[in-house]
């Protein structure tokens, strides 16, 4: 097994020679560098992976938490453990926020070191094992969207790769907008049958009447409008797999005919005499209670012991708040990507405000809310004022009547760009008044608050033609 490397950046060279003896001996299995410079750990970084960097907040050529967020964005993955001395310990929790996994105080036990260093290298092993993982399974699927290394989500991951190794039916439960879907692609893509193709029917989609020749097929002639052979889900699944979406809403007239081809293996089209075998495997999925369903007499007892052969549940997002930042970066660069912008990203506030947010409609909620912020932030960082100013829409429930572009008098609805520019125009109008108003118009200050620079304040106000004295009290 080869070796794990770890690399010391701090730039006291005997704290560094210090550190490489004892942990040589501490840590024999690992293989420990050394540099005093952060751009020489960058450099190395950039060259050959690293298991996890000891790194340490104060230093003159690049402070920690700069080097951190140059780390990061070289691989996300990284795990990194920050030292500090008791006067920087905010700004260890600030680091943590940033993606570091722990830090340690100066000076610390020798035993306590070791103890952070290997708790963060197992952590390391958990990531690369479950990135490997994904690398098995093609572009197009697999574990592809999930985004999360919290242990109910490699929970999930070990349970999707078990399943996958078997031919067994699956029942896969949760909530709206955890990923049932994504976890029915990822089982499919990682079993013998990933390279056939994965069908999927949405049974609440389709009405009733054209379920059963959805699922079935018919003949020609079979009913009216049926003027050729078509052949059904089953029979286009032969050989791989099939996807029930929502399975707790098929009519109960259908569950009967369902569960006869689920024991016989077998399917009769509409207006035929005749069945055919179908090698498919079966994987259903709902965010109803089916326990329910049996007592009140809407689904079927044995159709549902049929289908819970395997059971795998996708945890909802208050589950997971250990994720959201991972989720929350994941789908900031995929919405910037999108829509065509300079990349952005939340401040620690505005993260820490959607960590503890309750998430009724799970990763999808969050989805939406990302994409409609990032679509309106002026600036590369989103900040909470501009958070709570953009937030809204039918997922939170709150709704903001100037999220929305009004029609015009032609009964015409105003372009997205021309909708856009005049969001932006009245949020930062909005904001910059207000803040203004609160400080009395004192500039250095607004622009404090704001988290801009004072260049850029003033430019703002240039451009919006706001001018400070007219905030300032009179005297």
């Amino acid at each position: 097994m080869p070796h794990e490397r770890l690399l010391i950046v701090d730039d006291e060279r005997d704290m560094l020679e210090g550190l490489r003896r004892v942990l040589s001996y501490e840590l024999a299995e690992v293989e420990i560098e050394t540099t005093p410079h952060a751009l020489e750990a960058l450099r190395r970084v950039r060259q050959t992976p690293v298991d996890l960097l000891l790194l340490d907040i104060r230093m003159p050529e690049m402070d920690g938490l700069e080097l951190l967020e140059a780390l990061k964005r070289e691989d996300p993955w990284l795990t990194v453990v920050m030292m500090t001395g008791h006067g920087t310990i905010e700004m260890a929790v600030e680091a943590m926020k940033s993606g570091a996994y722990d830090f340690i105080t100066k000076p610390f036990e020798t035993e306590d070191l070791v103890r952070v260093l290997r708790k963060a290298l197992e952590r390391n092993r958990l990531i690369r094992e479950n990135l490997n993982l994904r690398l098995r399974v093609p572009q197009a699927g697999g574990f592809q969207g999930f985004v999360g290394q919290s242990l109910p989500m490699r929970r999930l991951y070990a349970a999707m790769d078990s399943i996958a190794r078997t031919d067994y039916t699956v029942l896969i439960r949760g909530e709206s907008g955890t990923g049932k879907e994504l976890a029915a692609r990822a089982i499919h893509v990682l079993s013998k049958r990933g390279k056939r193709p994965l069908f999927t029917l949405n049974c609440p989609a389709i009405p009733e009447h054209l379920l059963e020749s959805e699922l079935f097929g018919h003949k020609r002639g079979a009913f009216t409008g049926a003027d050729r052979d078509q052949a059904g889900l089953f029979e286009e699944a032969d050989g791989g797999t099939l996807l029930l979406d929502e399975i707790g809403d098929i009519p109960v007239s259908l569950q009967t005919k369902l569960l006869r081809v689920l024991q016989e293996r077998e399917v009769r089209p509409l207006g035929s005499a005749k069945s055919r075998k179908v090698d498919v495997r079966i994987i259903a999925s709902t965010n109803r209670n089916l326990e329910e369903g049996i007592r009140d007499r809407s689904f079927r007892e044995d159709l549902y012991y049929r289908l819970n052969v395997v059971s795998l549940t996708t945890p909802p997002l208050r589950d997971l708040r250990e994720d959201i930042p991972l989720l929350v970066n994941h789908y900031t660069r995929l919405a910037c990507s999108e829509l065509g912008l300079s990349p952005k990203r939340f401040s620690a506030e505005a993260l820490d405000d959607l960590v503890k947010r309750p998430w009724p409609g799970n990763v999808r909620e969050l989805q939406n809310l990302i994409r409609r912020v990032v679509m309106f932030a002026p600036e590369s960082q989103i900040r909470l004022p501009e958070l709570m100013a953009l937030d809204g829409g039918p997922e939170n429930g709150q709704g903001q009547a100037g999220m929305l572009p009004p029609a015009s008098l032609d009964g015409e609805v105003e372009q997205y760009k021309d909708a856009k520019e005049r969001m932006l125009s009245q949020f930062t109008r909005s904001y910059v008044t207000e803040l203004l108003e609160s400080t009395g118009g004192n500039v250095t200050r607004a622009a404090d608050i704001s988290g801009l620079g004072r260049a850029s304040f003033q430019k703002i106000m240039r451009r919006m033609g706001i001018r400070s004295e007219d905030y300032k009290p009179e005297s």
